[in-house]
């Protein structure tokens, strides 16, 4: 596919909110994936390259997150592992169905979502945590099941973490946030090496939004430290209302 200068001007500026997005509550791909597609880059192209920006921003927001002490590594690295068999398998069927399988799959799931997070109790940390071995396995099970969701589609991936590991493995709303980084890098990385033996990464467009993103990643991840849950509810609900209606108009609009 041939680059022109549009590619650059409509994508980088996006792609730079969509890091600040991802650092502070995730979904930075609900901005940055549509930003290659309003630029014109068919679907597949889309979803890869935006796997190499995205990717160079989740790696410093990751590195801000883990020198705050915000990752708990034991069980950071079992997730990842689990992230990286996910994630191959997703990419790989990618590779072969069409999204529209999926956006119609996502116009049940994000309502429900949506609903998830409008709770009060959502992403509180109220209730007592559960034991470490339990709270290993429900991550461990989060970080398969939206691994393979990021390499197939990816946008809402780590809004999708953050809920399940606060919800669900009863986790607190940091250690949380840095699981969630750690799984998503695993998850990028190991579906751009498909993407990438595929020959579907623009790379140039790709490394120039890459700059942008981690831009935004670093600013975030600050906003992250001194905000915590004042600004992950709101920015969550924000995405998952633009993801909703993005979805809506490229089936029906």
């Amino acid at each position: 596919m041939e680059l022109h200068a549009y590619h650059f001007l409509i994508t980088c500026p996006l792609i730079f909110l969509a890091g600040f997005v991802d650092a502070v509550a995730g979904g930075g791909g609900l901005v940055s994936l549509p930003a290659y597609m309003l630029s014109g880059v068919p679907v597949h192209f889309a979803i890869a390259t935006n796997k190499l920006s995205s990717g160079m921003g989740t790696a410093v927001a990751t590195r801000a997150f883990a020198r705050n002490g915000f990752i708990p590594w034991r069980q950071a690295g079992c997730c990842a592992v689990c992230a990286l068999i996910g994630s191959a398998a997703g990419a790989n069927l990618a590779l072969l169905i069409e999204d529209v399988v999926f956006k119609r799959i996502m116009l049940i799931v994000l309502p429900l979502t949506g609903w998830y997070v409008v709770r009060a109790k959502a992403l509180s940390s109220d209730k007592p945590p559960y034991g470490e071995g339990r709270t290993l396995c429900i991550s461990m099970a989060a970080a398969l099941v939206i691994g393979a969701y990021d390499g197939f589609y990816g946008p809402g991936t780590s809004t999708f973490l953050l809920l399940l590991l606060t919800g669900l493995a009863r986790m607190d709303l940091f250690s949380a946030g840095g699981v969630t980084k750690v799984i998503n890098l695993t998850s990028n990385l190991t579906s751009l090496t498909v993407y990438l033996i595929h020959g579907k990464v623009l790379i140039p467009l790709g490394l120039a939004a890459g700059v942008f993103s981690i831009c935004g990643n670093y600013l975030g991840a600050r906003c992250f430290k001194s905000g915590g849950a004042r600004i992950v509810r709101p920015v969550m609900i924000a995405v998952l209302v633009i993801f909703f209606v993005r979805v809506v108009y490229e089936l029906w609009g």
